[in-house]
């Protein structure tokens, strides 16, 4: 060991767990590793909560709360409500999701220290194999947790830094009047439509064809089209070549095609997110990364550097809010609670997308399944409008798909674009991880009249 570590080493403050980032997955790996008696530090340079708290699930699922309701206004009249006079007041409605922010913040703060973990603010790297530097101190522990999560990726194009990312997005003081979102995944997906609910005139640019390309298909070719119902201008086969800014302020788009679009008031990014491991000098302690750059990792969160482990976004696999608790909680029961088997099973993890409306989906796509298990696979289908759209003059259908497999009819996935699909696929998904049959959902009684019933009485 060099000298420098070994000086290091006579000052070190040992745990019996370290996790490195204050997120979804570090907070609930800490508390679940603390409830076991296990002496813990939490290590986090910003706020407490990560991106789902501060960027990400809590504020942005606010902000397509009242995209919704601004929908739900409009529809009123159909329903025989007065017209209301137009208007969102964004700021207003910023500062209080802000301040929710910060409620929350303080909540996680206060639960670490009713745990007794002890919360050190300030970035960490590794000093050695089972060694951590931060905040001036180093920590010692036999197993350390890195949960740093990640962050929205720029595009490598000259102007880039003239547009925002989704972390962007919750610092914009003004709706934006003129909007182009480029990306074609969830995120890029949800952003479009909470900002053209709320009045932004928005632009979509695709580099193919399709969104939501990880999804069945039938969720993104519907995703899209109801995009284009709203009123999103959808511009696809583009690469951008440059973002540029003219005199008056305003940006413009110039594409690989020579294609300019504009002027837009905001840009914003939503093309990827990389992992947050550059400051963690993971060489130090042998940890090694994928091809990808993400941390790799075993069934059991292991990393390549024994009592080093990672959980959620860092790790690249499936980047959920509730995949990083359930990881986390189940690596600290392990760990620390005697269940030397329990780990968490990455298969079969419902998602919702919060579009407009919202998507949900479990399981195998169609084209997965057929891949997976060819002619043994059987689809149901079902589109309709739903009843809340009897009275509106907007008749948007809802879509969903069931996939099964063998004689049997097993349910290996299970799909929904629609008004409800966010709430609905939480019971749905139980059923699958059950191994749910066709004919179990046949046999069940419909709840009348939802759009939920579909489900049940497909034929």
């Amino acid at each position: 060991m060099p000298a420098s570590t070994d000086c290091r080493a006579a000052f070190m403050e040992q745990f019996d767990l370290l996790v490195v980032g204050g997120g979804s997955g570090g907070l609930a790996c800490a508390q679940r590793a603390a409830e076991y008696g296990a002496r813990v530090a939490l290590i986090e340079s910003g706020r407490l909560g990560g991106t789902c708290v501060n960027v990400g699930c809590v504020p942005k699922k606010i902000m397509w709360n009242a995209s919704e309701i601004q929908e739900a206004v409009e529809d009123g009249v159909d329903y025989g409500f007065l017209p209301t006079p137009a208007g969102h007041d964004w700021p207003s409605l910023k500062a209080k999701r802000d301040a929710y922010v910060l409620r929350l913040n303080g909540m996680y703060a206060r639960s670490l220290a009713s745990r007794k973990i002890e919360h050190i603010e300030g970035r960490a790297s590794f000093i050695g194999p089972q060694l951590i530097a931060a905040a001036g101190r180093t920590l010692g522990a036999p197993h350390i947790v890195i949960a740093t999560g990640g962050r929205p990726l720029l595009p490598s194009i000259p102007g880039a830094p003239l547009g925002i990312t989704s972390d962007g997005f919750f610092e914009l003081a003004q709706r934006p009047e003129r909007v182009a979102v480029a990306g074609s995944g969830y995120i890029a997906v949800e952003l479009a439509g909470i900002l053209a609910g709320l009045g932004s005139k928005v632009v979509l640019v695709i580099r193919g064809q399709q969104v939501l390309r990880q999804f069945d298909a039938l969720l993104g070719e519907t995703a899209l089209l109801m995009l284009r119902e709203m009123g999103v201008d959808v511009e696809s086969s583009c690469r951008g070549a440059q973002l540029v800014r003219l005199p008056d302020g305003s940006l413009e788009f110039e594409l690989h095609d020579n294609r300019r679009m504009g002027p837009f008031d905001s840009v914003i990014w939503a093309v990827g997110r990389v992992p947050n491991v550059e400051e963690l000098v993971l060489s130090r302690a042998a940890v090694r990364l994928s091809p990808e750059g993400f941390i790799a990792t075993d069934d059991f969160q292991a990393t390549s550097a024994a009592g080093v482990y990672a959980v959620g976004d860092v790790t690249g696999r499936i980047p959920l809010t509730p995949v990083a608790i359930a990881a986390g909680r189940r690596l600290s029961d392990r760990l620390f609670g005697g269940q030397t088997q329990r780990r968490l099973d990455y298969d079969s993890i419902p998602t919702v997308i919060f579009g407009h409306p919202p998507i949900g989906s479990i399981g195998l796509s169609e084209a997965q399944a057929r891949a997976r298990h060819g002619p043994a696979v059987r689809v149901y289908t079902s589109s309709f409008v739903p009843l809340y759209h009897a009275m509106t003059v907007r008749k948007p259908h809802t879509h969903m798909k069931l996939v099964t497999v063998g004689e049997e009819e097993h349910i290996v996935g299970a799909h929904v674009i629609g008004p409800g699909a966010d709430e609905m696929l939480q019971g749905f998904a139980v059923a699958l991880r059950m191994g749910a049959r066709k004919r179990d959902f046949d046999d069940t009684v419909a709840i009348h009249p939802t759009s939920a019933e579909e489900f049940v009485t497909m034929r």
